[in-house]
């Protein structure tokens, strides 16, 4: 029998690691891509390293500073991260 949780990922990524990967390629450094959102050094590191989520706001400043990835994008990735991570960790609590 399927159920709904069973249609969800095992494991939860965080958008950060999408984020490090898109700066990668198009050649931005982290400290160049805080200085394009006027958000400190570490606000990004964090986001990449999974410590802070990504807000409305964050959301928009990704956009403008990368305008081909709408911020929405960015806010439906943060919201699959924690749907899944929350649905992982009522798994661990009936297991």
């Amino acid at each position: 029998m399927v159920t709904k949780t069973d249609t969800y990922p095992d494991i939860a990524i965080p958008p950060g690691e999408y984020l490090a990967e898109e700066i990668e390629v198009r050649g931005i450094s982290q400290k160049e891509l805080a200085r394009r959102m006027g958000r400190p050094l570490n606000a990004i590191n964090e986001i990449i390293n999974g410590k802070k989520a990504i807000t409305a706001e964050t959301a928009l400043q990704l956009e403008e500073a990368m305008p081909e990835i709408p911020a929405r994008f960015w806010l439906n990735l943060e919201t699959d991260y924690q749907l899944t991570k929350a649905l992982l960790n009522k798994k661990t609590k009936v297991a």
